[in-house]
């Protein structure tokens, strides 16, 4: 909102200066974007009278006057404006002066004639003017006065970035009512005493739209002369505060508007059939706008309507058949208080708003309409002339205010400051607030012109804002502390990302928002969580697994010429079930391309299944892994193992299958793995065990078994037999060939056998070896090779 600050100071005058006003409103919530002057600087220009003129003997289009400064004496000044005439008042440069640009008045001789001065246009003071040649004073002008002190073009105008939640500092009004709550000024508002009326001519007004119209004022004013003059008072301040002089009513309106927060409207009374309702529009139903704009009205608009046709968007735009206009004679005034809900949304959805809509969609004043339409009638009648009618008015629902309480010890905690019930009491009766105190509680009715106010924050926001934010210490923050013992059976998380990290996997962040052909893919998942309102057409889903983000990854990354990829993610996951959502937690990787990077001592290999194996082994370690066969929909049927620890299954592991690989554009599959994180986080606590200073013995095991028996079940069935002594057992060799039966596989175990206490001797490790290879004859058929 932009405004006059002279006319601001006619309401409340603070001693303080220009900037030290502007700081003040801004550090109280009303942020001030920009503080310009209504006029540059220029000095040494007055009111002038034109006396005489005659023509230049020299040139056409030169004319010789001779004004009155206010000296005694005629000066005569050579002009060339087309509109100088005697009588005229007009500014005037006398010898000496300064205008804008460093132009500098002087003596001189035009074409031959003498010139002590020059009169001036509004273009050349820098002040708007939309005459062609000098700029015309009213008659009234005091001869010899400044033009700077006339025009009061010292003024400053204020731009204010008003926050939608104080619609009532959208008015000299209510920013002056601010400026005294904030300063302790004395607050002079204009008296509005009510108009009388003449005649008894009314119009009768209604009301259908109960829930959107809480209250309509009317009054008819006949013999109206709308093709009066504008104040220049009037229209300086409205030009001011960013609004163009139209013509004598439309301006007073505005004028209101901008003075009182109160939109009005006028209509030409001969235009109108019938009384005024206010109702919803009817299906079909069109207006012509002021704006020139044919507008189709949904049933969910508000219009003012008279008996047969719609007359304005009520809260938004009038129409224009039935404004006023300088042939106007009778006018019918409008002031009503239209519902925040009717209004909001409705400027946008047409494409243009106004000042009205700006106001009423953030909440105007429900108690203001009469003052308004008598300060409106009154600006009329000294302007316009005219016989004014009785007030109509109808009233439905209007907003109930109500009671809200303020603890002084919550004010207390929450500003860090603390202040006392009076302190408190003051500042709510500066700002208009009405109060009781019972104890420390204070229970507060907010006013009619404040929408903001619900909840006890509320006020102690008010309380902040006169206090002074400024005035509030800003201490940091205190808070005793203390080093929480860390659980040794539960890894850190950082520690899961360092440990991939050094085995050269690189950290991603996905959106947790996925395409839902991903969810088909990769997971087979027909029912994913749907979002509502999703950002895009292809993150439509919330992931239920981590491997469409890795894919998507690999997938940018070698269309940018990538050689080598391996990622990593820590993320959550989104699953639905019958009656409740899970979000569990996973870590997920991928290797593609090389096994090494490009170097000259090692052949280029590709990554395959057992290298990221043992990237999971790791991962779980010290806990030891153990790997089943498994199927999955996003891998490869004969390359894909569940992940077991402790015999439960904690994730999956495996390459990406063929069909996915050619649909997504991948030269080869990638290896992918995703594990619980819980799984991954814990760990058993380390145990301390001395390191045998006895040399250990090896015995090598080759084992003959069917091709159905996995290594997995002989590592266990070892397990499960071993005794004391036997440390390792570890496979290091596979054989299909001669000397072994078709159907048969020759498995080759390393067997450490070692004792803290002494040596071994055979007659300790035979028996351990025996029991070995009988536990595994017994269980899975193997035979010693």
């Amino acid at each position: 909102m932009q405004f006059s600050e002279q006319w601001l100071r006619s309401w409340v005058n603070p001693s303080l200066s220009t900037d030290e006003l502007s700081y003040l409103l801004t550090m109280a919530g009303l942020e001030v974007e920009e503080v310009n002057a209504a006029a540059p600087a220029f000095s040494g220009v007055v009111v002038a009278e034109v006396k005489e003129v005659a023509k230049h003997e020299n040139a056409d289009r030169l004319r010789v006057t001779k004004v009155d400064v206010g000296t005694g004496e005629l000066v005569q000044i050579v002009c060339g404006a087309p509109n100088v005439a005697v009588g005229l008042k007009v500014p005037c440069a006398l010898p000496g002066a300064a205008l804008p640009g460093d132009f500098k008045i002087k003596p001189t001789k035009m074409r031959g004639v003498e010139s002590n001065g020059m009169l001036c246009s509004g273009k050349e003071l820098g002040v708007p003017d939309e005459a062609d040649g000098l700029l015309v004073l009213p008659a009234d002008a005091p001869t010899g006065q400044s033009i700077r002190d006339y025009l009061g073009l010292d003024d400053q105008l204020f731009t204010l970035k008003i926050t939608p939640n104080r619609a009532d500092c959208l008015s000299i009004r209510g920013i002056a009512r601010e400026v005294a709550a904030l300063t302790g000024a004395e607050l002079s508002p204009v008296a509005i005493p009510a108009v009388a009326p003449v005649i008894d001519d009314a119009l009768p007004v209604s009301i259908d739209a109960k829930s959107g119209c809480g209250r309509y004022l009317g009054r008819v004013l006949r013999g109206v002369n709308a093709a009066a003059a504008t104040p220049e008072w009037m229209r300086r301040r409205l030009e001011r505060a960013g609004l163009r002089s139209i013509s004598a009513v439309v301006d007073i309106t505005n004028y209101v508007l901008l003075e009182q927060g109160q939109p009005m409207h006028a209509f030409d009374l001969a235009k109108l059939d019938g009384g005024i309702v206010a109702r919803m529009a009817k299906d079909g139903e069109e207006l012509l706008c002021l704006n020139e704009k044919t507008v189709k009205l949904k049933p969910d608009y508000m219009v003012i309507a008279d008996q047969s046709k719609a007359l304005a968007i009520a809260g938004i735009m009038g129409g224009e058949h039935s404004g006023v206009t300088t042939g106007s004679t009778d006018i019918f005034l409008e002031s009503a208080f239209f519902a925040p809900e009717a209004i909001a949304g409705k400027a946008r959805e047409l494409g243009f708003g106004s000042d009205s809509s700006f106001r009423y969609e953030r909440g105007v004043d429900f108690q203001l309409q009469r003052d308004a339409m008598e300060r409106a009638t009154r600006l009329v009648l000294d302007i316009c002339g005219g016989q004014p009618g009785p007030v109509v008015e109808a009233a439905a629902e209007l907003p109930r205010r109500g009671e809200v309480k303020l603890r002084v010890s919550r004010c207390a905690k929450l500003l860090g400051v603390t202040l006392s019930s009076e302190q408190i009491g003051e500042i709510l009766s500066r700002l208009g607030l009405t109060h009781r105190l019972d104890g420390e509680v204070f229970t507060v009715e907010a006013p009619s012109f404040r929408f903001d106010i619900a909840i006890e924050e509320d006020l102690i926001e008010e309380v902040a804002r006169v206090y002074g934010y400024d005035a509030i210490p800003a201490d940091a923050p205190r808070s005793g502390m203390r080093m929480l013992a860390q659980r040794e059976e539960l890894r850190p998380r950082d520690q899961i990302r360092h440990l991939l990290a050094a085995r050269d996997y690189q950290e991603i962040v996905s959106y947790a928002f996925v395409d839902e052909a991903w969810e088909r893919d990769f997971a087979a998942n027909e029912q994913p969580v749907r979002l509502i309102n999703p950002i895009a057409s292809q993150m439509s889903v919330m992931r239920s697994t981590l491997i469409g983000g890795l894919v998507d990854v690999l997938v940018g990354n070698i269309n940018r010429k990538q050689p080598r990829v391996r990622v990593f993610e820590v993320a959550r996951v989104f699953k639905k079930s019958a009656d409740w959502f899970d979000q569990p937690e996973k870590v997920a990787g991928l290797a593609w391309g090389p096994r090494l990077p490009e170097q000259w001592g090692v052949k280029a290999e590709r990554v395959d299944f057992f290298d990221v194996k043992a990237d999971v082994e790791a991962l779980l370690h010290p806990q030891q892994a153990s790997f089943r066969k498994a199927e999955h929909p996003a891998f490869h049927p004969g390359r894909c193992a569940e992940v077991l620890v402790n015999g439960l299954a904690v994730g999956v592991i495996g390459e990406l299958h063929p069909k996915w690989a050619q649909q997504y554009d991948l030269s080869s599959a990638p290896v992918l793995f995703e594990l619980d994180l819980a799984a991954v986080e814990a760990r058993q606590p380390i145990k301390a065990q001395p390191v045998s200073k006895f040399q250990a013995v090896r015995r090598d095991l080759a084992l003959v078994v069917d091709e159905a028996v996995e290594t997995e079940q002989l590592l266990a069935c070892f397990a499960k037999h071993g005794v004391a002594i036997v440390s390792e057992v570890a496979l290091f060799d596979v054989y299909r060939g001669k000397g072994v039966e078709e159907g048969k596989k020759s498995l080759a175990f390393r067997v450490m056998l070692q004792d803290n206490s002494r040596t071994l001797t055979d007659e300790d490790v035979e028996p351990a070896l025996k029991a070995l290879l009988d536990g595994v004859a017994a269980e899975l058929g193997a035979q010693l090779r």
